[in-house]
């Protein structure tokens, strides 16, 4: 039997991956959860499947928590430091990485050094510090194992390849809600707009970076990152149907692609049983039905967000750090009402300008302009209101 940690369970990848433990009956322990704040949420999970510890970030929500759990054994834990502790358990042999933000890079890089393989759904781990953590992976002899639809299709598409081969990355992007669109219509767009995806069922955050193409910006980097190629031979194409979740070209021409329904149970479920494949109950895809699959080059001039990404990702250093933190800054304020969404790359893009890159940064150097970024994009939002 195995034993996990997930990171982030309440949000729609733990919560997901908990209902394919249950469904598939697998033989995992499940040692550990945690959540931001919802309460309520975590409560149930523990009650259900009796964790030795849960984690939430704040002194008031675990006070919550250890009264509503105070008839079973599990441990409350708080903050940063509790999700390191439940990412270094002994026992535990997966850390499943889905809280959301730059929260997620310090856990891992704990995790790895304790020994354990990682299932990563938090993109941002990446982003932030990839050379950093796919170097102490590979120290430690840790699978990295890319949760995300995209880097999990290529993961599968590449198995038994010589990496040598590969020519390009193709990774598939949606378009979000507002393909097509005009900068006049963006500029009366709503938070619940942006928040109705045409295909997937995400949280907040993740919606609204689909909505800008951020989503994929952020991508772009890991990718960089996860299979070791260089952000030229990386691209980006639209495909509406969200049937071809990515592609490999090789350099014989040849392509492989992985495809099926948009379900993010099929790849968290791939993480799970890692090298085996398990049958399951989930819809399979019928091509004859599907009829037709579309691609279109992105709009990297409306949705500049993704160009953005790529230039932080080629600067490199501490960029692709500020990048992030102005964007998850940027769609916070939009989510409250703060921000336009058609001013969340202006946001970006005026924090990246400021910023005095930091070649190489060790981790204090790179949380270091996580937070001067945040700090910065608050006066930006506030110039734009």
């Amino acid at each position: 039997m195995k034993a996990v940690t997930i990171l982030g369970s309440t949000g729609s990848i733990g919560t997901q991956t908990l209902e394919v433990i249950k469904e598939l009956e697998l033989e995992y322990d499940i040692v550990a959860l945690t959540a931001n704040n919802n309460v309520e949420c975590l409560a149930a999970q523990a009650r259900e499947f009796k964790p030795e510890f849960v984690v939430v970030m704040n002194e008031e929500a675990a006070n919550e928590l250890k009264y509503k759990l105070s008839d079973l054994p599990t441990k409350v834990l708080i903050g940063r430091e509790g999700l390191i502790r439940v990412a270094t358990i002994n026992k535990v042999d997966l850390v499943i990485n889905s809280v959301v933000g730059a929260v997620g890079l310090v856990p891992t890089l704990k995790a790895i050094e304790a020994g354990k393989d990682i299932g990563l759904a938090n993109k941002e781990t990446l982003v932030i510090g990839g050379k950093l953590v796919m170097d102490k992976a590979r120290q430690n002899g840790v699978q990295i194992l890319p949760i995300d639809s995209e880097h999990n299709a290529i993961f599968q598409s590449l198995g038994g390849e010589d990496r040598k081969n590969i020519e390009k990355i193709i990774l598939t992007a949606s378009g979000g809600p507002f393909r097509g669109s005009t900068r006049q219509e963006l500029a009366g767009v709503t938070v619940e707009e942006a928040l109705d995806h045409p295909n997937w069922d995400m949280g907040g955050k993740i919606t609204i970076d689909s909505a800008t193409l951020m989503n994929k910006g952020l991508e772009v980097i890991e990718a960089r990152w996860l299979f070791d190629i260089e952000f030229s031979d990386i691209d980006v194409v639209v495909h509406p149907q969200s049937i071809i979740h990515s592609l490999v070209q090789f350099k014989d021409a040849s392509m492989i692609a992985e495809m099926g329904l948009p379900d993010m149970k099929v790849p968290i479920q791939y993480v799970l049983t890692y090298p085996q494949r398990k049958e399951n109950n989930l819809e399979r895809l019928d091509l004859a039905e599907l009829g037709r699959l579309d691609f279109e080059e992105p709009d990297k001039e409306l949705f500049s967000c993704l160009t953005y990404a790529y230039q932080a990702g080629k600067i490199g250093g501490t960029m692709p750090a500020v990048l992030n933190a102005a964007n998850e800054l940027a769609v916070t304020r939009f989510l409250a009402g703060e921000l336009k969404f058609i001013e969340i790359p202006t946001v970006i893009k005026r924090v990246m300008d400021q910023h005095q890159v930091i070649k190489n940064p060790d981790l204090t150097e790179i949380l270091d302009a996580d937070c001067w970024a945040r700090t910065q994009g608050e006066k930006e939002v506030e110039s734009c209101c």
